[in-house]
């Protein structure tokens, strides 16, 4: 008698496959999926800048998904705090996929932010 062949082990989507935390972000208890929400945002952006994201120093719910804001080191200089660093705007959608994003601010590292 022959042994049954191994099950084989379904991706969760195509769409979402190679992105950082693939896996249905409504599945997930709330904090956990507040961390989800935030490695997708730095993922995609930084595949689209092609430059890694430093932090993400805001996250909230929106109607259509989330918004985020990202800070990305755009310039390396030395000492390195006159390197130059942006913060982006991010939106995604209830998915956790990029809808929009736009450059908000620049500053340098060193940079003490009086906007409030």
């Amino acid at each position: 008698m022959a042994a049954p062949e191994p099950a084989k082990r379904r991706s969760s989507s195509s769409r979402s496959a190679g992105r950082v935390g693939a896996n249905d972000p409504s599945r997930r208890p709330g904090g956990d999926k507040v961390a989800w929400v935030m490695r997708s945002a730095a993922e995609q952006l930084k595949e689209l800048l092609g430059r890694a994201p430093e932090s993400v120093s805001a996250l909230k719910p929106t109607d259509d998904g989330w918004e985020a804001h990202v800070e990305v080191l755009e310039l390396e200089r030395i000492p390195e705090t006159t390197s130059v660093m942006a913060s982006y705007r991010v939106k995604l959608d209830k998915e956790g996929d990029l809808v929009a994003y736009e450059r908000t601010h620049r500053y340098t590292r060193g940079q003490i932010d009086r906007r409030g």
